[in-house]
This record gives structure tokens, C-alpha cells and sequence, in this order.
């Protein structure tokens, strides 16, 4: 029942209170049973069934997750720096994407009779994805902040692996991604690297004390109880 239970979430605690162990004990009791041979054995056999049923192997699992470790967050997201509309514009001054919108801009100018009309002495073909002009003197090379999020569908494999999804609210979207930390922290373990260590130790971190018995006071004892 231990092995069952085990193979649900990998957790020996909560698999020993499933199992029918004491709750009390169950964190001592579930790393005990997972250094007994025959326990080890049995899980890896039903790990090996298990796999075997869903042709997954390890060297799989190792692989998605050394893809979603190593991937680069700059394919799914990014925060940029681009121009101002002085950056690059004739003597840095304003600068319009095409005639169409210096006209649109000029006529609600008229349309309101602004004391001041906009000029096109910047010229025409404002680039919004430019990088700031290091001799701006609007921004001073420091442009302004872009987050800007590329299209999923055209992500690269290891991108898409790393991605988990977009979440849509009120004051934008968040991007959501899988845990590259624990990604790694996975590989590592599977490869060895790290090395649990469990101690034990009893009352007031002394040793455990044992309590030892004769097969008369045992057999007193259970049938007093």
C-alpha cells in the first residue's frame, strides 16, 4: 500500500499516513521504508511499469526538463528600449511615421484652432522599434520602455516548453512560465548531484531512546489492552 500510495506525488510522509501509518510518526516512518530494499525495489518496478505503459523514459523526462532549464525567457518576452520621436528625426525634431498622420494631426490642430500647428521639419519615417539615438536631446539616449511579447505560435521548441501560458486582466497580460530554478534543480537530482540527508534524533535532540522488552511483558501488556 506504501509503494501505491508513494508513486501518487513521490512524498514518503504523506504516503505513509495514506498507507495507514501513524500521523505522528509517518515523517520518520516514510523515509525508513524507502531505504528498505525490498520497498525500493517494488517502486522502482512499478516506476519502470508505469513508464513503460506511457512509453516515457527517463532520459525524456531529463531531456523536457534540461530544455526548460536552459531555454531563454528573451524568446517569449521582452523588455525593450526604443526611440522617442526626436531620436531620429531631422535635427531631432518631431518626427512623423508618414505624411498621412503629420495631415490627421494637422487638421485636429485646425479643427480646434491650436495657437501652435505641428511642423513636419522632422520629417517622415518614424521607426517605433528603432533604438534610442545616444545624442537625443528629448530622451538623452535613454528612449522609453517597451515590454513586448512575441507571438507563441512562432515560438522555438525550447521557448514553447518554457512557456505555460498568458493570463489576461484588466491592466494588461501576464506571461506565464515554468520554473526554470526548479527545472534545474530536478536535473541536478537526477543526476546525483544533490544528497539528502535525514537525522533523527529523539527528546530535546538526543539520541532516540529504544525501549526494550521481554516476549512475557509484551504478551502481558496486549492482553491488558
Amino acid at each position: 500500500m506504501f509503494v501505491k500510495e508513494y508513486l501518487v506525488d513521490l512524498n514518503a510522509t504523506q504516503a505513509a499516513i495514506r498507507a495507514g501509518y501513524s500521523k505522528r510518526n509517518a515523517d520518520k516512518i516514510g523515509p525508513e521504508l524507502l531505504g528498505k530494499t525490498r520497498i525500493a525495489e517494488a517502486i522502482s518496478k512499478a516506476k519502470d511499469e508505469r513508464s513503460g505503459r506511457v512509453e516515457v523514459t527517463a532520459d525524456m523526462v531529463l531531456e523536457r526538463l534540461w530544455n526548460i532549464a536552459t531555454a531563454d525567457p528573451n524568446d517569449i518576452i521582452q523588455l525593450r528600449r526604443i526611440c522617442c520621436r526626436y531620436c531620429h528625426g531631422d535635427d531631432h525634431s518631431y518626427q512623423w511615421r508618414d505624411p498621412e498622420e503629420f495631415a490627421s494631426a494637422l487638421m485636429a490642430a485646425e479643427a480646434v484652432e491650436a495657437k501652435q500647428l505641428p511642423d513636419a521639419d522632422g520629417g517622415f519615417g518614424f521607426d517605433a522599434t528603432a533604438g534610442p539615438h545616444p545624442d537625443c536631446p528629448r530622451c538623452y539616449g535613454e528612449g522609453h520602455i517597451d515590454p513586448h511579447a512575441l507571438d507563441t505560435r512562432k515560438l522555438s521548441d525550447r521557448a514553447r516548453m518554457l512557456y505555460a501560458g498568458v493570463k489576461v486582466t484588466r491592466d494588461g497580460f501576464e506571461i506565464k512560465m515554468h520554473d526554470q530554478l526548479k527545472a534545474l534543480e530536478n536535473v541536478a537530482k537526477h543526476l546525483g548531484m544533490f544528497v539528502e540527508k535525514h537525522e533523527h534524533t529523539g527528546a530535546g535532540g538526543g539520541p532516540i531512546q529504544t525501549e526494550t522488552r521481554t516476549w512475557r511483558e509484551v504478551l502481558r501488556q496486549e492482553g491488558e489492552e
